[in-house]
């Protein structure tokens, strides 16, 4: 059985790079103090305990996916924002893209009976119409301790090159086991799948997902954080969420006011109240300089 390379929390961006390129996966190993996972569980265990089980086998009929975690929980955004992480999925990320975006944030909870989830890619989430461009950079943090017992994540390291429709044998299976407080970091061209969950206890995963800022968002943001929301968070988080242009003219739009009472096209910013984001009509100085830069490049 396989086993994934752990890595100390404090590691280099190029040292989550160097494995994340070689295997598609990775455990930081207690990225997290106690004190941040008990603050993530009382702030999202309400929420949980009122979520309703999957209908399938592919969202599990014994799991529970809660997800508007920006909305719902400041510890969460704190997850979201984590300089480690944010660090190595932009380096990881924007070779493809001007701009990153968060793709999902979602609790899992497995609990005891379930079954195992089918190895799949999280890539999949657009098809298999993405060519050589890697969409995603994604993280489970463990709010529980992971055991193979009780459901820790099957990864299949080394996988990357696989074809869509290989079929993983077991010996070519491994888990992500770690203590509470640590995180699994994979890509999205990684096989991988939930455990099966053959314990008496819940295993809770806060599964926050990063993508190119050109793709749709798996959770829609906009809906799960809506503008009252989002206008109370930190500009940085904002634009991680999608308040922000995804490049010079990729994201803008035009309140929908009476003729003359409003400006004709503004950036997602303007919503959140920021009237000086209007001063450009489409994107900033700055991302038209990289999409000028990107055109000549390509001649």
């Amino acid at each position: 059985m396989p086993k994934l390379q752990t890595l100390p929390a404090n590691s280099s961006t190029d040292e989550i790079l160097t494995v994340l390129r070689r295997d598609g996966a990775l455990i930081l190993k207690d990225a997290l103090t106690p004190a941040e996972v008990a603050q993530v569980m009382n702030e999202i265990k309400p929420y949980v305990e009122a979520t309703e089980y999957g209908r399938d086998d592919f969202t599990g009929k014994k799991t529970t996916r809660t997800g508007a975690l920006i909305a719902r929980s400041p510890a969460c955004r704190n997850l979201v924002m984590n300089k480690t992480v944010v660090a190595a999925a932009e380096t990881f990320l924007k070779p493809f893209c001007e701009r990153i975006q968060l793709h999902l944030t979602q609790l899992i909870r497995i609990r005891p009976g379930q079954t195992k989830q089918p190895i799949h890619r999280d890539r999949w989430a657009w098809g298999t119409y993405l060519k050589d461009v890697e969409p995603q950079f994604n993280t489970i943090w463990a709010i529980t301790d992971f055991t193979k017992e009780n459901g820790a994540t099957q990864v299949c390291p080394g996988s990357l090159g696989w074809p869509d429709n290989y079929q993983p044998k077991d010996e070519e299976i491994g888990y992500a086991e770690m203590s509470a407080g640590s995180v699994l970091i994979y890509t999205g061209g990684v096989f991988h799948g939930g455990g099966e969950n053959a314990s008496n206890g819940d295993r809770y995963g806060l599964n926050i997902t990063y993508t190119l800022g050109w793709l749709r968002q798996e959770e829609n943001q906009y809906l799960s954080c809506p503008p009252e929301i989002a206008r109370t968070l930190p500009e940085e988080l904002q634009a991680m969420i999608g308040y922000s242009m995804g490049s010079y003219a990729l994201g803008y739009y035009t309140p929908p006011l009476p003729a003359g009472e409003g400006p004709e096209v503004v950036p997602p910013e303007y919503a959140l109240g920021r009237r000086d984001a209007g001063d450009s009509q489409f994107g900033s100085a700055e991302l038209l300089e990289e999409v000028r830069a990107a055109v000549q490049s390509s001649n």
